[in-house]
């Protein structure tokens, strides 16, 4: 499972940070290293990204699924993020490649950077156990 680990942008000494986390899957195996490819991009875009606070991605391209998660410095800065290129094109482009996809945010203190992959993950299971049927 290829993982690029938290990367610290650029230190915060605010009392929060936005945490965006995201479990993405696409539809067939054969879409997964195409996606693969885009995230490596769009990790890259947000590593020089204004109000990155810090990055991390895994992917699990045999199980079609792939996480994120980051912190940002407020909601502006993830906005901002999003609306870029090349992130804006490629989500307009991969959209219909997608089986699933899953956001959760949350605020948490700087000094509980990074967030663990562990934290991720039950925080997009609540929030999938939570979606009306």
């Amino acid at each position: 499972m290829p993982t690029l680990p938290w990367k610290t942008v650029a230190a915060s000494d605010a009392p929060e940070v936005v945490v965006m986390a995201s479990r993405l899957e696409v539809r067939s195996l054969a879409q997964a290293p195409g996606f693969l490819l885009a995230s490596l991009a769009l990790w890259r875009q947000a590593l020089r990204a204004p109000g990155a606070v810090g990055v991390a991605l895994k992917a699990d391209p045999l199980r079609r699924t792939f996480w994120t998660v980051s912190a940002w410095t407020d909601e502006q800065a993830i906005r901002a993020y999003a609306g870029t290129e090349p992130h804006r094109s490629t989500m307009r482009r991969k959209r219909s490649v997608m089986k699933e996809s899953t956001f959760v945010f949350w605020n948490s203190s700087p000094a509980d950077l990074p967030v663990s992959w562990d934290t991720v993950r039950a925080r997009i299971a609540e929030q999938r156990a939570a979606r009306p049927s």
